[in-house]
């Protein structure tokens, strides 16, 4: 999973001596209806009248192990009270709303959610990694 440019220089910073970097409270997992790049998350869900937030993930993200960490159980997001489009990619914030991006990537397989749909990432199906 690609780090965004904002993660990569807090964390280069933050080796080199130059600034720490305070990790986040809690980090969230975004839907989104388009691709992220590393400068900048794609369309996220809109929440008003959608039952739509990111979910909290910091508890169901395993320790990392020799360079990676995946979730630990499902994730999941709903039900919809509105239609969602077709959610193909995420995206990892250190925050409930607003925020910055982290991490982001494509969905292991496209979703159209409809009202009443939920939205499920399921375990071991997130994972992030350095190399």
């Amino acid at each position: 999973m690609p780090m965004s440019n904002y993660l990569r220089n807090k964390l280069l910073d933050h080796a080199n001596g130059k600034t720490a970097y305070t990790m986040p409270a809690t980090v969230y997992l975004a839907a989104l209806t388009s691709a992220s790049t590393v400068a900048g998350p794609g369309t996220e869900v809109g929440t008003a009248s959608t039952g739509y937030a990111r979910q909290a993930i910091t508890a169901t993200m395993t320790a990392a192990s020799n360079g990676v960490s995946s979730n630990a159980a499902n994730i999941v997001f709903g039900p919809a009270t509105a239609a969602w489009g077709t959610i193909s990619d995420y995206a990892i914030f250190d925050a409930a709303t607003g925020g910055n991006m982290l991490w982001f990537g494509t969905m292991p397989a496209a979703k159209t959610v409809a009202v009443d749909d939920e939205l499920k990432m399921a375990a071991s199906k997130l994972s992030q990694s350095l190399s």
